[in-house]
């Protein structure tokens, strides 16, 4: 028998396979896993064999996250950082720091602002002229559906009481039609469009600043949301490529590239080639993102029952259908044709309709692919939908850490639905009885993206550190089932097929946690910490 060159030994050892079977120690040789099981692992151990003894700890699969946009976190750790407060003061505290910090920059960006900081999430370029009158600044919110920009920035872009609403987006306004400074989804791109381009050094900088987080966070890989093809911040595909050629991509990646929904099947032969021409050995460009509806929060996400209003009336307004479910459907199927993955955005309960309606088209047009097409978000189901995914093998890709009270939800969505959408907010456990697969990502940066945060909300239904009242707690899910949401479940949706399961054979990407999460009360496990965490073999972290 040959030797391991690393054993890990003395712990649990969570496979995740289908059985959740467990052992206490298991082996690898360059990048493989050699072996799994017990005592039996000591014959594997040479004199050149790095012994970890876990003390009772727990080695997993790399965590793997199906929808983050990582290479924009980067980069926005790098600008205006208004993360982790939601003080006014703060906000212009910092913006007041940077802009000083900076003062040859053109344009002032940043990101990380939260709506419940403003009275209806509506902040106002008043509040920015008064820390920076002479600059234009533009400031994304923590979800990226909408940006706050000061007078100096509106007008740059043109935008006046006389601009019309772009058929995505908002202009938010004062009662005389002058802009008040808050820009929602597609009304966004007219001041974007003006921002001064990333050079290569700041893209490849921020891409390697989120990678080192991720792995601290015991992540080994995920699936890039968005990949534009323009230039902006999400324009990742070059970056992720020469990372990967100059051996600084240690993570494996799947990038979603963006459908522009402005256009139609005419985009796809450029689709096509840029992913002949980025694929690499950790980086892959075979995904296509559909954003089909908006968010709850500006009641832009498509509903099947109208919004209310502030004073609990009924409105006409049911969301936006990004594209028409028709031109959809012929999308799908054609990208499918392609073997494409098509990674939906779909929030409401119409815009999840409507992406299962077109998964089921393409399927009945081009048969089973096993392209593993996905919907992410899934704040609001309606029951009859929720069997259509293991019908259909449409993947759910939850986002677990939205699954709790808090008082963007409490205070900014829930009062405005209609009909009985608040009561089937996030239906986790419906999904798994119903026999869906289920997947995980965190939507970094519009929330945290450490794993064991969202596996606590999916346990528990509760923020960690807080004492509100769980969220529907019959859609909690069980321990082991989040878990493998996590890992199997989004090692799945990315087709990386040799990870996501600890087996032999499978490629080396494990996370050692400081705990085993079975042992605790399930109110900590968001204190559990990653203390390494291993790539094809290669520690990448601790």
């Amino acid at each position: 028998m040959s030797h391991a060159d690393l054993v890990f030994t003395g712990g649990t050892v969570l496979t995740m396979d289908s059985a959740r079977s467990r052992a206490t120690a298991l082996a690898v040789t360059s990048d493989r896993i050699t072996a799994v099981g017990d005592l039996d692992i000591r014959d594997h151990i040479g004199p050149r064999t790095e012994v970890v003894d876990l003390t009772g700890r727990a080695l997993l699969p790399g965590f793997q996250d199906a929808h983050i946009h990582a290479a924009t976190a980067g980069i926005e750790l790098g600008h205006c950082d208004l993360t982790g407060t939601t003080s006014l003061t703060e906000y212009q505290r910092r913006l007041a720091v940077y802009a000083a910090a900076n003062p040859d920059r053109p344009w002032l960006t940043g990101s990380g602002w939260s709506l419940e900081s403003f009275p209806g999430g509506m902040p106002t370029r008043a509040q920015l002229d008064a820390i920076v009158p002479d600059r234009p600044v533009y400031l994304t919110n923590r979800d990226h559906h909408g940006a706050w920009a000061n007078t100096r920035a509106l007008e740059l872009a043109g935008i006046t009481a006389a601009t019309a609403d772009p058929a995505d987006g908002r202009i938010e306004r004062e009662t005389d039609g002058t802009p008040t400074g808050m820009l929602q989804e597609g009304a966004m791109a007219l001041v974007e469009r003006l921002l001064p381009p990333i050079t290569p050094e700041e893209r490849l900088a921020g891409l390697l600043r989120a990678q080192s987080l991720l792995h601290s966070l015991g992540i080994t890989g995920w699936q890039e949301a968005i990949v534009k093809a323009d230039g902006g911040d999400m324009d990742s595909a070059a970056t992720y490529y020469a990372a990967a050629e100059q051996g600084l991509l240690t993570a494996r990646v799947v990038g979603a590239q963006w459908w522009d929904r402005d256009h139609g099947i005419d985009q796809i032969p450029a689709m096509l080639l840029r992913r002949k021409q980025f694929t690499t050995n950790r980086f892959r460009l075979d995904t296509v993102k559909i954003m089909q509806d908006g968010i709850a929060e500006n009641y832009t996400a498509a509903m099947t029952a109208p919004y209310k209003d502030a004073h609990g009336c009924c409105t006409t307004n049911t969301g936006l259908s990004f594209i028409d479910p028709a031109a959809l459907c012929a999308y799908v199927t054609e990208l499918d044709a392609h073997d494409f993955q098509v990674h939906f955005h779909a929030l409401g309960d119409r815009a999840v309709r409507e992406s299962l309606d077109a998964i089921e088209v393409a399927l009945r047009t081009n048969g089973p692919r096993g392209n593993r097409h996905h919907l992410a978000h899934l704040q609001v189901m309606h029951p009859s939908d929720i069997p259509r995914f293991h019908r259909l093998g449409a993947i759910a890709n939850l986002q677990p850490l939205w699954a709790a009270h808090e008082p963007q939800l409490d205070d900014l969505t829930l009062p405005f639905l209609g009909g009985n959408l608040a009561t089937r907010q996030y239906l986790f456990a419906d999904l798994l009885q119903a026999g869906a697969t289920l997947s995980c990502g965190s939507d970094w940066p519009v929330s945290d993206p450490n794993p064991l945060a969202g596996i606590h909300v999916a346990v528990n239904r509760i923020h960690p550190g807080t004492t509100n009242p769980p969220l529907l707690p019959a859609q909690r899910l069980d321990l082991m089932t989040a878990l493998s949401a996590y890992t199997a479940g989004s090692a799945h949706v990315n087709r990386h097929h040799n990870t996501g399961t600890l087996r032999p054979g499978a490629l080396a990407d494990l996370v050692v946690l400081d705990q085993d999460p079975f042992t605790i009360p399930p109110l900590t496990l968001s204190e559990i910490t990653v203390l390494q965490t291993f790539v094809a073999g290669t520690r990448v972290h601790g």
